[in-house]
């Protein structure tokens, strides 16, 4: 397993900005909560799954099996 960054750095680059502007939450997430600070709580739930492959809410972080 390994997560890591979405290789399109546009992406990347807009996520930051917005984490920058709400204080490290999702900016794809309109509440804001312990579970809604990057890296949230369903994506640390989702990597727990060895069956899991895929990207965060935002698009940010990628996860391999």
């Amino acid at each position: 397993m390994a997560v890591m960054l979405n290789p399109d750095k546009e992406i990347v680059k807009t996520v930051k900005e917005g984490l920058k502007r709400t204080g490290g939450y999702c900016p794809c997430i309109r509440e804001r909560s312990e579970d809604t600070k990057c890296m949230c709580k369903q994506f640390k739930e989702q990597i727990k799954d060895p069956n899991f492959e895929g990207y965060c809410h935002c698009m940010l972080y990628y996860k391999t099996r």
